[in-house]
């Protein structure tokens, strides 16, 4: 199979994410100030994209209220920085079982409510994407779960408010169903997808299973593809060489190299670097809302 590397690459950085990463390094933001100051220095640096999570400004512990939501768009867009905002609607969906021998009740952690609350922060904040998890998966020792109705209410939502989707598969059925909802005209062209890789219990991020997930896309969808941990740097190379995009940031990987924390910015500027000495050319954040054609809410 001939390489079909991509000549204009747009780089998107997870700022934050929900997991346990902040007990790990301090240098993942947790308040609303400091990501978004790290989402601001991760534009500078390069990213045309940033992908925000919010959390508890004291515990760290990941939150979904639309007020930290807010704060951190507002604050983004009040600086002199232009970047795209993408939004998770990715929280809301989590179930924690009992052991195997006693499921139920529910635990503690378990968080899961409607579409129209998981959209909340999206309809007040109006970020120029979201994303929007197309299936159900064990995620890790838990499950995250995304029922095809709620995800079909989520869909409507953010492209009735004029929200551009990012899709996010983790596995080659979270394609097929995406699939669907673009059929159902739920999902609007041109289509957005993330390919997760790496990410127990879903693809796994050997090359053969990425281009599985990669031979399953319409030609005419624009994808980015990321994996975690040590393995999201080489998979710049791989999203770039495959003709997809590029994702890095702390959510995915929160070192430099081995025992040498990062920051959002130095992730991003060691991105721009293997895109560029591959000879592709990083596109600005107003080529990325040509390309994907973003409506501006505001």
């Amino acid at each position: 199979m001939p390489l079909d590397t991509t000549k204009e690459v747009f780089i998107t950085c997870a700022v934050t994410g929900s997991g346990a990463s902040h007990n790990k390094s301090y240098l993942v933001p947790r308040s609303p100030k400091e990501i978004a100051e790290s989402a601001i220095e991760a534009a500078r640096a390069g990213a045309a994209i940033v992908h925000c999570h919010v959390r508890d400004p004291k515990s760290g512990e990941p939150a979904r209220l639309p007020s930290l939501y807010k704060e951190v768009t507002d604050r983004i867009r009040e600086s002199d920085t232009d970047v795209i905002i993408n939004l998770t609607a990715g929280m809301g969906g989590d179930v924690v079982f009992g052991p195997a021998d006693s499921p139920l009740p529910l635990r503690d952690g378990t968080d899961m409510v409607g579409a129209e609350e998981r959209m909340e922060h999206v309809l007040e904040c109006q970020p120029e994407i979201c994303t929007l998890d197309c299936g159900t998966m064990n995620f890790s020792d838990d499950v995250m779960a995304n029922t095809p109705a709620i995800l079909r209410a989520m869909a409507k939502i953010a492209t009735d408010a004029g929200v551009r989707i990012e899709i996010e598969a983790f596995d080659t059925g979270h394609i097929w169903f995406a699939k669907k909802l673009v059929e159902e005209k739920l999902i609007e062209d041109p289509v957005l997808i993330q390919l997760c890789m790496g990410i127990p219990w879903g693809a796994p991020d050997d090359m053969n299973t990425l281009m599985a997930m990669v031979n399953n896309l319409p030609h005419d969808w624009t994808f980015s593809a990321f994996s975690i941990g040590r393995n999201q740097m080489p998979y710049v190379s791989a999203a770039v060489l495959t003709g997809g995009n590029v994702r890095v940031g702390l959510e995915d990987n929160i070192y430099l190299e081995k025992g040498v924390l990062a920051t959002n910015a130095q992730l991003v500027e060691r991105a721009k670097n293997i895109i560029t000495d591959m000879g592709s050319t990083i596109l600005n954040p107003k080529q990325v809302r040509d390309k994907l054609q973003l409506k501006n809410p505001l």
